[in-house]
């Protein structure tokens, strides 16, 4: 059952909804304008939680005259699901299309004027449920981790690609006679086999994990295994006739500035683009100023308060 607490004008409060048996739970921000209006639905990138920054752009959107709805993908923080820090994009993006639904049956939101917000894994979903869901009428995608099967490409020497798909195959044997689901570290030693091993990954999860106390540093084999078969840049074209806003740093090299250019170019009309200083981490940090004003303008001017 979805519930929240009763409505608070301006003011955030636990929610939590069902996706298909599975519980989700986030935050709602009410707008300050008291009256149904315009909803951002967001939630975060590669295996991080709410409570790393999300709260930041959250109250940046209110401040822009809009409600916002932030959520901790299933087997994630504070949301329910198994095996426990297990990325499934398709699921994920399913359960985007689920929060759409719990913010459209809010008396504060005008189920007409959803947006949806991500950044780096769901800055691709993002691109994929704006392409897909007819509900949403503008889309912010921050540092999307566009395709990652050419990422995939680029992380794993050619060498190494024997060894790894062996690990894969291992596995998948494991998890079917019944063993312990395996994880591999995000960030850590090279040695260790890390997700990211370039030290700006490493500085930054392990810096916001102060800051957000239910993240873990580890996520399922099978993750990296489905992350290297999504490729959400394949959906661009299909984003319009919806606003498009990207935001890309001219030094990403984790989800590579230029595929993500690539992509925008692909997009159609109308869309925007805003490239900022710095890798894909310093969105949240160095540069949120700059990120977090892009798509709050964005928003406010493509998901009016003030609609008739």
């Amino acid at each position: 059952m979805s519930t929240s607490t009763a409505p608070q004008t301006g003011a955030r409060r636990d929610i939590e909804f069902d996706a298909d048996s599975t519980t989700l739970r986030g935050w709602f921000y009410s707008s300050k304008t008291g009256t149904p209006g315009p909803v951002v639905v967001m939630s975060h990138g590669f295996s991080l939680v709410k409570e790393a920054y999300l709260d930041r752009y959250a109250e940046r959107f209110v401040q822009a005259g809009l409600a916002v709805l932030v959520y901790d993908h299933r087997n994630f923080g504070a949301s329910d699901g198994a095996p426990r820090q297990e990325i499934d994009p398709w699921r994920q993006i399913e359960d985007y299309r689920h929060a759409i639904t719990y913010a459209s049956t809010l008396p504060e939101v005008d189920a007409d004027r959803i947006g949806v917000w991500g950044t780096s894994y769901s800055g691709a979903h993002a691109i994929v449920v704006a392409a897909t869901d007819l509900r949403v009428k503008a889309v912010v995608s921050q540092v999307p981790a566009i395709n990652g099967v050419e990422t995939g490409w680029r992380r794993i020497p050619m060498a190494q690609l024997q060894s790894v798909g062996k690990g894969l195959a291992a596995d998948r044997i494991a998890r079917m006679s019944g063993a312990e689901v395996a994880t591999r570290p995000i960030v850590g030693d090279p040695a260790d086999g890390p997700v990211y091993a370039a030290q700006d990954a490493r500085d930054f999860f392990l810096d916001t994990g102060k800051i957000a106390p239910t993240w873990r540093n580890e996520v399922t084999i099978r993750t990296g295994e489905w992350s290297r078969v999504y490729n959400a840049g394949a959906f661009i074209e299909m984003v319009s006739p919806r606003p498009l806003l990207m935001i890309v740093g001219d030094d990403d090299t984790l989800s590579g500035t230029d595929l993500q250019l690539e992509a925008y170019n692909r997009a159609l009309e109308p869309k925007q683009l805003r490239i900022i200083p710095g890798g894909h981490f310093d969105p949240y940090v160095s540069q949120f100023e700059a990120s977090a004003t892009a798509a709050a303008e964005f928003f406010a001017a493509n998901l009016p308060a003030d609609r008739d």
